[in-house]
């Protein structure tokens, strides 16, 4: 038996990564929107995808950015056993968003689903972008840059420290 982190299956994603990413996905978007191809406002859904919107509000150009803050996991992350009723503590301007028509709505990553479809029921215009999308989600994206199984757990920079880790094998 090992000491492993209980997430057998985990994916690091370092600021880099993130980043070039995060600029990957703005370029998949660039020219996409329905404004002749041009994007009207930023919505990031809190907390996770905050980063990667000002990046790619950045990238398009895009100054009109604001969030909406869904809460759907208790503390200590996404275990299945800790999910929720997704519950949107703070809405986006109704003035900019409307029904989401010419407005992109970015997170970090999908899991279940569940966040993006309360998101979509507000905003069925929107048109949905994720860095990362697992399979149980994908159905609620219209465009992601990285698919990872279902059984990964991705650790995002916001969430690590630097530290000593222990070899995997062996101790010299």
């Amino acid at each position: 038996m090992n000491d492993r982190l209980p997430h057998e299956k985990g994916f690091h994603v370092s600021w880099d990564q993130l980043h070039r990413d995060a600029r990957a996905l703005a370029w998949r978007l660039d020219g996409q929107g329905p404004n002749d191809g041009l994007w009207k406002a930023v919505v990031a859904i809190t907390r996770g995808g905050m980063a990667p919107a000002m990046i790619v509000a950045r990238e398009l150009d895009i100054r009109q950015v604001d969030t909406i803050s869904v809460k759907s996991y208790h503390a200590g992350g996404g275990k299945a056993d800790q999910r929720r009723e997704a519950e949107v503590l703070k809405y986006p301007g109704a003035d900019l968003v409307g029904d989401g028509d010419g407005v992109l709505i970015v997170d970090d990553l999908v899991d279940s689903g569940k966040t993006l479809e309360l998101v979509r029921s507000l905003y069925p215009k929107a048109h949905v972008a994720t860095v990362y999308a697992k399979p149980m989600g994908r159905p609620q994206v219209d465009t992601f840059i990285t698919e990872v199984s279902q059984d990964t757990w991705i650790f995002f920079p916001w969430d690590m420290a630097l530290q000593y880790v222990e070899p995997y094998r062996g101790t010299d």
